[in-house]
């Protein structure tokens, strides 16, 4: 992966900072040449801090797109436009790396498939906990066949007291939901890509807005503005697959638990199984013996010695987006998988509306 990749990132708040900027500039070859955001004073440090030498600036992604020179768009923006930013990116000739979810509704998730699938621009979501080292030996195993035919799972992303009380997370215009589209995204994908079901039947969803006018509730950064504070609390969905496999969808920002968990899931298969609750566990039957394995999964395992392997999996994702630009790979994590995705979570809601199960062949 010798090539160099000029890369333009569009939004350069929260998640531009917190993840896809420190990633790509931990690889080598990736040069983020030029940033875009609404508050030019984000785009101009972004540019300062990641930027090439000469990184150009823009309060405009029209601008942005016009660069011939720039490969690769980093959609890092609410929500909200997902959509229309990577399809005219995809229209303007560049691969595109949307963070999750892929948009706001199913409709224009397909819509950004579709122009990916008519340009010939790879499109890519970021759901990087399937980089995780728990992940990554989880899906082997499960590609491997050791767990069987896996027929139920559940998405755990559960926080006590951990409502984000910054940017645009509680506005549903802009987001289209709370903690439902923001983690129980990343938990769902991760169930759904160990089971290797991406065929919907039925959905039924419940949601919540029970918390939302508390205060001084110990959350962990600070008290939330209950009149800014648009979105569920807690949203949960019974998923039902064409083969009858099931899944279990749990998510909330605020729930009177003791142990919060996110983005962790559970599979049973009918060799064995596998949680994510205190590290990666796979349990099965052996000699006739209910046996637990507990990989160790430290990169080291030497005293003093962290090990070379570069563990971050933020970092591994935009490594492996960018391989699969240079060497026209198809990304690993596809874009008609996280339609689905979105899919399911737009039925949630939906049935959560109505009161009603959601079929989708209807």
């Amino acid at each position: 992966m010798d090539r160099i990749v000029k890369i333009g990132i569009i939004g350069c708040g929260g998640i531009a900072n917190g993840k896809h900027m420190p990633s790509l500039k931990k690889i080598k070859n990736a040069q983020m040449v030029a940033f875009c955001d609404i508050i030019e004073e984000r785009a101009v440090k972004a540019a300062e801090e990641y930027g090439v030498e000469g990184a150009k600036v823009y309060t405009d992604y029209k601008e942005l797109l016009k660069d011939k020179d720039i490969e690769v768009v980093h959609v890092c923006t609410p929500n909200r436009s997902h959509a229309f930013i990577s399809i005219d990116a995809m229209e303007a000739g560049k691969h595109v790396m949307c963070e999750k979810p892929m948009a706001k509704t199913y409709k224009e998730a397909k819509e950004m498939l579709d122009t990916s699938e008519r340009t010939g621009m790879k499109l890519t979501i970021g759901y990087q906990s399937r980089w995780r080292a728990d992940s990554l030996y989880l899906k082997k195993m499960c590609e491997d066949g050791e767990l069987g035919e896996i027929y139920y799972g559940k998405a755990i992303a559960l926080r006590r007291r951990a409502v984000p009380t910054w940017g645009v997370f509680l506005n549903e215009y802009e987001q289209g939901g709370g903690p439902l589209i923001d983690i129980g995204t990343h938990a769902l994908d991760l169930t759904l890509w160990m089971m290797d079901n991406y065929k919907p039947k039925m959905v039924v969803g419940t949601t919540f807005e029970k918390l939302k006018n508390q205060k001084d509730c110990g959350n962990a950064w600070g008290d939330w503005d209950p009149e800014k504070f648009t979105v569920e609390d807690a949203a949960f969905g019974f998923i039902v697959m064409e083969n009858g496999a099931t899944i279990m969808l749990e998510s909330s920002w605020a729930l009177n638990i003791r142990n919060p968990k996110e983005a962790i899931t559970m599979i049973c298969g009918t060799e064995g199984g596998a949680d994510m609750f205190d590290g990666l566990n796979i349990n099965f039957v052996k000699n006739g013996r209910q046996c637990v394995l507990k990989p160790d999964l430290d990169a080291g395992g030497v005293a003093f010695y962290d090990g070379d392997g570069d563990e971050d999996p933020s970092v591994l994702e935009a490594r492996a987006w960018l391989d699969a630009v240079i060497n026209d790979r198809e990304p690993r994590t596809k874009a008609s998988q996280a339609l689905v995705v979105t899919q399911i979570l737009e039925a949630i809601y939906e049935s959560a509306k109505t009161g009603k199960p959601f079929y989708f062949d209807e």
